[in-house]
């Protein structure tokens, strides 16, 4: 390598650790809204040149930011970057107590394709301001923006100029911007190009303008109470651009707010009081026997426990009633009719397995009209009924007696088939002897 690509080499190398490890002052004012962009682009330069081929403009980088020595950035300082491949965005709101204070931000870069570093430090120099603060402060919810949207200026810009033509103020500045999701607000899901929304707080140094108070009418908090939007008659000189939910808008007016004052301690000099030296304890230290304090840890439990079995056992053993105590206390009478009342049950019960009676006249054969014979019912102790034909025929009647009867106007007898029954293995023939003897 020739001397003159040495030069140039370690020229760049010295210009690249330069802008690595230099400052960057900036100076905003207490009280007004502080937006910082990190451009990609800016730090692009920084990285050493990478010897593979790609594209070197579209290399994802993130960034790290954080207060020098220390792990995070201050309370009121935030931080976005939605992909890789967007710029980052410091914002915050500085307040009066932290003016004359130089803050040092370490903001570090990180090639995501190269895995190469840059790091730069951000010096924010807080202003004092004779405005600050405003005394009107109204703080409004856009619904339709994101917070790195609304930090643009142009985005910003417009806000205010759409504010400051409902409001007419001298002076108008943006004070602070939240985003909703760090109100509690919840992630919209991603269809319908949905936002996130975010709440501008802007300050003014005139009253609020009757198209503000608008929201305070009591039919106006009515509707709001109703989630329904309020009659608001400046809302169109927003809507073009910004959607506002005009039931979450705030107005202050700081001249009557009640300061609140916190007393606190004395943080002294941090230095302990003298407290003497210390003394350890010395190793000669006398063995303790532990034998009563065992003795009182187990033996006192065990023996009320004794004592409650011994109790609980009398009174469930020893002091139980019994049927003869029982049989005592009762009068005889009682006793008496109690034992009749269970004899005659298991007479009843005994008797009705061995009982010879006929079976009802439900189940008594029934005369078929038509064929004039005596159809016997189905009684599923006897008969399968899956296999019963509707109309037997003579084959199907078996076991069938063959009774005469006498005709009413003289002595001759026809004959009348009746089928046999059993009941218990007994034949009942009651109907037979019926028959014969009218």
């Amino acid at each position: 390598m020739s001397a003159a690509a040495v030069a140039v080499w370690l020229g760049s190398v010295v210009t690249i650790l330069s802008r690595s490890h230099a400052d960057r002052n900036v100076y905003p004012s207490a009280g007004v809204l502080f937006v910082h962009v990190l451009e990609r682009e800016y730090f692009k330069g920084e990285f050493p040149p990478y010897p593979k081929s790609g594209d070197a403009s579209n290399d994802p980088i993130t960034f790290n930011t954080n207060l020098m020595g220390y792990p995070d950035r201050p309370g009121w300082l935030r931080y976005i970057q939605r992909t890789q491949h967007s710029d980052g965005v410091l914002y915050g709101s500085p307040t009066a107590e932290h003016v004359g204070k130089p803050t040092v931000i370490e903001i570090t870069a990180y090639n995501r394709r190269t895995f190469e570093t840059a790091r730069h430090n951000l010096v924010i120099n807080i202003m004092a301001t004779e405005e600050f603060p405003l005394p009107y402060q109204a703080e409004f919810y856009i619904k339709n923006m994101n917070v790195e949207e609304m930090l643009a200026s142009e985005v910003l810009g417009d806000f205010l100029g759409a504010v400051k033509n409902v409001w007419q103020p001298e002076r108008l500045n943006a004070i602070n911007i939240t985003s909703a999701l760090d109100r509690g607000g919840r992630v919209p899901l991603p269809i319908n190009n949905l936002k996130e929304g975010v709440y501008v707080m802007v300050g003014a140094d005139v009253p609020f303008s009757s198209c503000l108070r608008e929201v305070e009418s009591p039919h106006n908090q009515l509707r709001c109470s109703q989630e329904m939007e309020p009659a608001i008659s400046c809302d169109k000189k927003f809507r073009t651009q910004f959607h506002i939910d005009w039931c979450k808008i705030s107005l202050v007016d700081i001249n009557k707010v009640v300061p609140v004052y916190i007393t606190r301690p004395d943080p002294g000099t941090g230095i302990l009081p003298e407290f003497g030296e210390y003394n350890p304890p010395s190793e000669s230290l006398k063995s303790r026997n532990y034998f009563s304090d065992f003795l009182v840890t187990l033996a006192v439990p065990s023996a009320v426990a004794l004592v409650l079995f011994f109790i609980i056992g009398y009174t469930m053993c020893c002091r139980r009633e019994g049927v003869e105590k029982r049989n005592m206390q009762t009068p005889d009478i009682q006793l008496v009719h109690h034992s009749s009342i269970q004899k005659s049950t298991k007479e009843l019960r005994s008797m009705s397995k061995n009982r010879e009676i006929s079976w009802p006249l439900s189940t008594l054969p029934v005369f078929n009209p038509v064929s004039g014979e005596v159809v016997p019912p189905i009684h599923p102790d006897n008969y399968e009924t899956t296999s019963m034909p509707l109309m037997q025929t003579q084959a199907n009647l078996q076991n069938q007696i063959t009774i005469p009867q006498q005709r009413p106007s003289g002595d001759n007898y026809v004959m009348s088939t009746f089928r046999r029954l059993e009941v218990n293995g007994i034949p009942e023939e009651r109907k037979v002897a019926e028959a014969l003897n009218l």
